[in-house]
């Protein structure tokens, strides 16, 4: 936002009119408006009584519910904007940069994509939690960052995230929530749909892309690269099922799958169109080993589709189960999920 607009609108909310003649715009758009709340008792009254037509769009929610603003309900259709899918990058999508660098747009126009990560980390993550008053000790939150880092992909236990990053829980909780409502995490729940067997509780934790990800992760001299990468992996299937899901409106809810005995399925999909179950391995090579949490899975719940998701170049088919390659899988996820 223009700072001398910004500050008009800090001063005076009704101004918008003075920007915004009625008739000589088809849409009026205001960027970042969790900056100015204030402004969406005024885009509420030109809905209203003038038909105005507004794209509102922010970065955080956080502003807006904890003052307790008006959130124009009944009146506002909400949309997510998500990292570029391989569906969108088409003929541009590369497997390899995209688990390396993820898939934000501005990666693919950076002289330098890994220079650009750590960039938006400081930019936007850290002055944005510090501008808005989220945390007194940007240190700490630094910490937890790095510390929450190893948990993508995980069954979260905030206690030893906070052990780890020795910060006290509370405040880790609240970083959690941070994060929530930047839209720079997610967490998914586990399936317990009619569960037979007993199920792991709590939620699974990811950072949104696979190239923030990756620059958050402080890789040491004997960390795990094949483990890091198959994360990568994990994390671009769920950033690609995430916007699929939303953008052609197919109504899946994501879980996880995870038995007390270790038994687990990476990603699970109910929803009206039926239940799907994704294993994804960043591996190039497959192994029938690889199938036995989907088998599993199966067993349970029969009307489930089954995918396994891996890092080789051969489709293949075992009863039920479907083994794609991953690039093809990640471009053809619409038929995928339609199907």
């Amino acid at each position: 936002m223009d700072p001398k607009i910004y500050h008009d609108f800090l001063a005076s909310p009704g101004n918008i009119e003075i920007y915004a003649k009625k008739g000589k715009f088809d849409w009026i758009v205001i960027d970042e408006i969790q900056m100015v709340p204030e402004l969406l008792n005024t885009v509420h009254r030109l809905i209203e009584n003038e038909h105005y037509k507004f794209i509102l769009t922010g970065s955080s929610a956080r502003k807006l519910r904890r003052r307790g603003v008006n959130l124009l309900g009944g009146r506002a259709l909400p949309y997510y904007m998500y990292p570029l899918t391989a569906l969108e990058l088409g003929a541009d999508f590369d497997l390899e940069k995209a688990l390396l660098f993820g898939s934000l747009p501005s990666i693919f126009s950076a002289d330098d994509p890994k220079k650009y990560l750590f960039s938006y980390i400081k930019t936007y993550l850290y002055e944005e939690v510090e501008q808005e008053g989220m945390t007194r000790n940007l240190s700490n939150f630094a910490r937890f960052l790095e510390t929450a880092s190893f948990s993508q992909g995980s069954v979260l236990n905030v206690s030893e995230v906070a052990r780890e990053a020795m910060v006290e829980r509370k405040v880790v909780e609240n970083y959690f929530t941070i994060l929530d409502d930047l839209l720079v995490a997610t967490q998914i729940p586990v399936f317990t749909k009619k569960a037979k067997r007993k199920m792991i509780t709590h939620n699974k934790f990811y950072f949104f892309d696979a190239g923030i990800y990756r620059a958050i992760r402080p890789m040491g001299p004997f960390d795990d690269v094949n483990g890091v990468s198959g994360i990568a992996l994990e994390t671009l299937f769920l950033q690609n099922i995430r916007a699929i899901n939303d953008y052609f409106d197919l109504k899946y809810k994501i879980y996880y799958y995870r038995t007390i005995l270790g038994v687990e399925v990476d990603f699970i999909l109910y929803g009206e169109k039926g239940l799907l179950a994704f294993e994804i391995k960043g591996s190039n090579r497959f192994s029938r080993s690889d199938l036995r949490g989907l088998k599993a899975f199966l067993a349970d719940y029969p009307i489930a589709k089954g995918y396994l998701i891996y890092g080789g170049n051969q489709k293949m088919y075992f009863g039920n189960i479907e083994v794609w390659p991953a690039a093809e899988a990640l471009k053809k996820l619409p038929e995928i999920l339609q199907s």
